[in-house]
């Protein structure tokens, strides 16, 4: 491939109709509606990482990846690289932002953190209209102070495999950062969870189990007790994926610290190291 830049892309979508970001063949997914917009543009691209793969349903409002381009190419488009995408992409996803980085850069092992919300209606009328696709109706009604009070005893780094759907050779130790609970202006309750990195539907189980210490089925001790097992939890129930948007993925502005953050990140993780 020619002489190339690194992009650095913002990008949102909802994930209504997609079948998850990653790549699966004869499926419509996130990541291909991207690739076919900026191969339409760029003819060759490589290395196209992203921050985090979302599941099926899963929205985003601030997902971040990279992908190198051929530099001629950048720079021909570069003030209008967000226009014609905007005519190429679908009406579900947008590539918000896009900016050349130091090849340093990788959106996924040089993040910091990722914050996703979770909004849940618990009004006796269900959930607004307006709100239908990205927000869950629970039949409860939900304790909200309850649910953040428990959750602050789940912050730090721990092994959380109780809440995890464990892969082959993949950790399930990471540092929860933040889990907050609390209602919106029109009375939704709203989770923000940040976190170093997520395993898979990590942060669904996490909102099942604060809905049951809400909603009076489930006491604090119970979800505490969750990272002692040792194992995934069969009494945490994994809520929907559309009431869930990846919010924002953090990076440091000096890449030597991504250079840093990247080593760390590739560490097979143990509560030891």
């Amino acid at each position: 491939m020619e002489d190339t830049t690194r992009l650095r892309l913002g990008i949102a979508y909802d994930g209504a109709e997609f079948s998850g970001w990653a790549l699966q063949p004869g499926l419509r997914t996130v990541a291909s509606e991207v690739i076919r917009g900026l191969e339409l543009l760029f003819r060759d691209i490589a290395d196209f990482t992203v921050a985090g793969r979302t599941d099926a349903g899963v929205h985003a409002t601030g997902q971040v990846a990279h992908v190198d381009v051929p530099t001629e190419k950048w720079e021909e488009l570069r003030e209008r690289l967000l226009w014609r995408l905007r005519g190429i992409l679908p009406p579900d996803v947008r590539v918000v932002s896009a900016e050349a980085v130091d090849r340093s850069f990788n959106a996924r092992f040089a993040a910091r953190w990722r914050r996703y919300r979770y909004r849940v209606a618990d009004a006796v009328y269900g959930v607004n209209p307006l709100r239908r696709l990205d927000t869950l109706a629970w039949p409860r009604t939900l304790d909200v102070e309850r649910m953040h009070a428990a959750c602050q005893r789940l912050l730090g780094e721990h092994d959380f495999v109780g809440f995890c759907k464990q892969r082959e050779g993949a950790t399930t130790i990471r540092e929860l950062l933040q889990y907050d609970w609390a209602r919106d202006e029109d009375g939704t309750a709203v989770a923000t969870v940040r976190a170093d990195a997520f395993c898979h539907s990590m942060v669904r189980s996490l909102v099942g189990a604060a809905l049951a210490v809400g909603d009076g089925r489930r006491d604090e001790d119970w979800l505490a007790s969750i990272l002692r097992i040792g194992e995934r939890a069969n009494d945490v129930h994994v809520v929907g994926p559309h009431g869930l948007t990846l919010v924002e993925v953090d990076y440091s502005d000096d890449p030597a610290d991504w250079r840093e953050r990247i080593d760390l990140t590739r560490r097979v993780r143990t509560l030891e190291s």
